[in-house]
């Protein structure tokens, strides 16, 4: 029985650029939460806690984009290195003014320039691209990085929290830094399967987000973020109200649990339907599962309605990525893939930040109104641009944003 995924791994060089995609990628399921338990841990405040998260997060969704937009002018490695360790050194001043007690609004800078750290992501699914671009095998590639990007949440939050809870408040954003500094250069070793910089560099200067579809597709993504991010303060929060903080890690880790399962099985399908179509139903399943979440009275009840929430993650992720490959030129891949990627943070940033002050004000569980909420709005985006999403190609959107 042919096996998808073993043969999309039969390119020279595929299985080396996707593993030190994956060391390099860990940071980002780790900085987020690393920043709130850090900084929960020191201070005993949600709110400051998620509203630097949501500044780290919010810096990185628009830094990064326009990091990506000179990687497709001038190629990964001559502009992954400087950007990772620009970003590193801001991380770092972050912990630093944490440790010492520095004043709040020291934090907030050194989180605004922490967003200098790259898309990975979106550098692994370029070099995918380049292999397989309008093969089948692309979008396997694409469920691949997907329950890669899984397992990195279950991994990450689990090292993040479980370092910076059980050894130092500091210690889950330093293994960040270690990992986002050996994987960057790792990554830029793998020369052979860098994508080349195109030719035709005239519409560089117009970024893809003027694009009908693409501002479909991020906006949908930032109220799916938003999901995301309500789901990670909440989660801590309400381990902790159970006194048990700790295993907030192990209930995000369920969570991303249930989308790698369903994105294994996706990546293998071949679906006759449209790719709107497919993004449109998994957006519809995203905001269904949010309901059960105002229900949850425990841990357990909370890790098995996330297991059920999780399974929308990789279809949604998996068909936005597909649909952004389909509308953007190809010299402008990378932004536009990073732009998709960072949709995400947006609305975590969002949602990490009044989640944040919803459970201050209220307690741990008011803070999934915030994912009922968002749910709501990526569902009414998808409707409201689904003409934008049909039948459209790079092309003709060129045409119209020009």
């Amino acid at each position: 029985m042919p096996n998808p995924y073993r043969e999309i791994f039969q390119a020279p060089g595929a299985f080396a650029f996707s593993s030190a995609g994956f060391i390099a990628r860990l940071p980002a399921s780790m900085v987020g939460l690393g920043i709130v338990t850090m900084l929960s841990e020191r201070r005993g405040e949600y709110a400051i806690a998620g509203a630097v998260a949501a500044t780290f997060a919010l810096a990185s969704a628009l830094i990064t984009p326009q990091v990506s937009r000179l990687v497709d002018r001038y190629g990964q490695r001559r502009v992954l290195m400087p950007a990772a360790a620009a970003g590193a050194l801001a991380l770092g001043g972050l912990m630093v003014a944490t440790w010492a007690g520095a004043p709040s609004w020291l934090l907030f800078v050194f989180a605004l320039l922490a967003g200098l750290m790259p898309s990975i992501g979106a550098m692994v699914r370029a070099r995918w691209t380049e292999f397989y671009r309008d093969t089948p095998q692309l979008r396997t590639a694409f469920a691949f990085e997907s329950v890669v990007d899984e397992v990195i949440f279950i991994v990450g939050p689990i090292v993040a929290i479980g370092l910076s809870v059980g050894v130092f408040p500091e210690a889950g954003p330093l293994a960040a830094l270690i990992f986002l500094v050996v994987g960057v250069p790792l990554l830029c070793a793998q020369r052979r399967t860098e994508p080349p910089v195109r030719a035709d560099t005239a519409g560089l200067d117009t970024s893809v987000i003027r694009l009908g579809g693409v501002q479909v597709v991020v906006l949908a993504m930032i109220a799916i973020g938003a999901i995301f991010g309500t789901a990670e303060i909440t989660a801590v929060a309400f381990a902790e109200a159970q006194g048990q903080k700790a295993a907030a890690s192990l209930v995000l880790a369920v969570y991303a649990a249930g989308s790698l399962i369903v994105g294994l099985v996706f990546g293998a399908l071949r679906l006759r339907a449209s790719l709107a179509t497919q993004f449109l139903a998994a957006v519809a399943l995203a905001a269904a599962t949010t309901l059960p979440l105002l229900a949850v009275t425990g841990l357990a009840s909370l890790a098995l309605v996330f297991f059920m929430a999780g399974a929308a993650v990789s279809p949604t992720i998996i068909i936005a990525m597909g649909l952004i490959e389909r509308l953007v030129p190809p010299r402008q891949l990378t932004e536009g893939m990073t732009w998709g990627i960072t949709g995400i943070g947006i609305g975590m940033a969002a949602g990490a930040s009044a989640a944040g002050v919803l459970i201050d004000a209220f307690g741990a569980p008011s803070g999934f109104w915030i994912s009922v909420g968002a749910g709501a709005a990526a569902l009414f985006v998808v409707l409201a641009g689904y003409s934008r999403l049909l039948g459209l190609r790079a092309e003709t959107l060129v045409c119209e944003a020009a």
